[in-house]
């Protein structure tokens, strides 16, 4: 799985967390280097898990389209799902994301990790845009992660990950499906649940 393969980078990063909506006139790259900097700066003085809590509840949720994201992961479970189905599977997916968050970014040093973040490209009257950064840290060989980003609103928000060409949207995919062909949509959603029961219980 991709969140397996990406922990180190999710963590380093800041990784979920490090997007903000952006202000008007603001350019998308800017709020994410601000926004980066910051959550290095919690993280290296507050590694307890209270406090990363706190940080993906605040800085997480209110900055990703987790509703988007989810339904680009279900594909076309999604569109089989009634309105209750679809809003269980994006508070599960939302758990699930968020929780692997705060279980990554505890596991690294975060200190020495450094951001470089490129200016997005944006079309005239377009509301999509890829933010492409890549993190370096001493003894590692730097990693690119892009943001596939979508105004709603007048605000930018995340709707996928993407890890050295592995996106996180994409990649749970398949196994959205497998879940949803072998116990319908409520086997999905109860498959969603036990995943986040699971990590709680081994969280403590």
């Amino acid at each position: 799985m991709i969140l397996q393969r990406c922990r180190y980078t999710l963590a380093s990063l800041g990784a979920i967390a490090l997007i903000g909506s952006v202000q008007a006139g603001v350019p998308p790259e800017q709020e994410i280097r601000t926004a980066t900097e910051e959550v290095l700066e919690v993280v290296a003085k507050n590694a307890d898990q209270r406090t990363i809590n706190e940080l993906a509840e605040t800085r997480i949720v209110p900055r990703f389209d987790f509703r988007r994201m989810t339904q680009l992961a279900a594909g076309r479970v999604w569109t089989q799902a009634n309105a209750q189905q679809q809003e269980a599977l994006a508070r599960e997916f939302q758990h699930l994301l968020v929780r692997t968050y705060t279980r990554a970014i505890t596991s690294t040093s975060h200190a020495r990790a450094n951001v470089v973040v490129q200016a997005a490209r944006i079309e005239d009257g377009s509301d999509e845009t890829v933010v492409r950064t890549t993190v370096a840290e001493t003894g590692r060989k730097p990693i690119a992660i892009n943001y596939r980003m979508e105004r709603t609103g007048g605000n930018w928000k995340v709707v996928d990950v993407v890890v050295e060409n592995i996106s996180l949207v994409t990649n749970y995919r398949e196994w959205f499906s497998a879940q949803a062909k072998a116990g319908g949509i409520d086997g999905l959603i109860g498959a969603l649940a036990e995943k986040n029961r699971a990590a709680a219980e081994k969280a403590g």
